[in-house]
């Protein structure tokens, strides 16, 4: 099969490319994300209507935030768009006449990383997102295992606090509360509380109050070597590192591939998740380790993945 779209659904704006075998993304279009549901079928419609022309395309992939059916037809639940059991496939393929594939976004970045990025020469890859919340996709010989239902790697509510902190999907103590981008800023406000006087840098990127920090804060205080983005950033990784290791006696990976907005600190957040991975990894001292890798297609993963997937048929 030749050239395909994949399609990436965000908060803000629907992002559709055209994707070669190769990964490569030859052209884009870009539209606002409209505030309705059946809004947002229009514009993934209008988006890859624009992207495709002058191009002959095969088929779609569409990466969408939420459980997707086994048959990658339907959206079962999405928690940020008022959709349940939406017919997304059958609503797009009859407005552009292409076979469509309809897949979480989270696991079509994780097959976008595992086919034209981080994940190249490996067989068995399990793929974490580190944004606002916690993603993830799991590839084991070579395919992407989605569960019998389709609604596999939900690696983000995976309860890690008994009677943890509240989750917005309504259980308590779920891993993404601890190791993600809106733990990452609950972490530095609490701490830039308790001890303004290590925050200074931290405190003065915002309003100069805890309540005004935000992520790109903490992350622009801890490359200045602030202590409290530092240590925040240690706390998130420690979560992190600790939750790959049972990741680990789950699926026995030939690596993690760490990916997301947080992700993008690099070495800064990655060190200390490695480091927290090796300390909790069970046996760790008589077993192979997994490799721990930095996500290389950043947000371009998603919208090749699903194109990729698409293609798979």
């Amino acid at each position: 099969m030749g050239l395909t779209i994949g399609v990436d659904i965000g908060g803000t704006k629907i992002a559709a490319g055209v994707v070669d075998e190769e990964g490569n993304i030859l052209d884009t279009h870009k539209v606002p994300t409209p505030p309705t549901p059946e809004g947002i079928v229009d514009a993934i419609c209008a988006a890859v209507s624009e992207a495709g022309k002058g191009h002959t395309i095969e088929a779609v992939g569409i990466g969408a935030a939420g459980y997707v059916d086994d048959k990658r037809a339907t959206v079962l639940f999405a928690p940020n768009i008022d959709w349940r059991h939406e017919p997304l496939k059958d609503k797009v393929e009859q407005r552009v006449g292409l076979p469509v594939v309809v897949e979480n976004d989270a696991n079509a970045a994780a097959w976008g990383e595992y086919r034209f990025g981080a994940g190249q020469g490996h067989e068995d890859v399990i793929c974490i997102t580190l944004g606002t919340g916690l993603g993830g996709g799991i590839i084991i010989g070579n395919k992407l295992r989605r569960g019998r239902f389709g609604v596999a790697a939900e690696f983000g509510h995976i309860r890690v606090v008994p009677d943890g902190l509240l989750c917005g999907c309504g259980s308590q103590g779920c891993w993404e509360q601890y190791a993600s981008g809106r733990a990452l800023v609950r972490y530095a406000k609490q701490r830039a509380n308790a001890t303004p006087e290590r925050a200074q840098v931290l405190l003065g990127l915002g309003d100069g109050t805890p309540e005004g920090i935000e992520g790109r804060h903490v992350s622009q205080a801890a490359r200045a070597g602030d202590p409290v983005a530092v240590d925040s950033f240690r706390e998130l990784a420690r979560w992190a590192g600790a939750g790959l290791a049972d990741l680990a006696s789950l699926f026995d990976p030939s690596a993690f591939i760490v990916g997301g907005g947080v992700s993008d600190e690099g070495d800064l957040v990655l060190d200390p998740i490695r480091k927290s991975f090796r300390r909790w990894l069970i046996g760790g001292q008589w077993r192979p380790h997994a490799q721990v890798l930095a996500a290389q297609l950043g947000n371009k993963a998603g919208l090749v993945g699903a194109a990729d997937l698409a293609r798979q048929g």
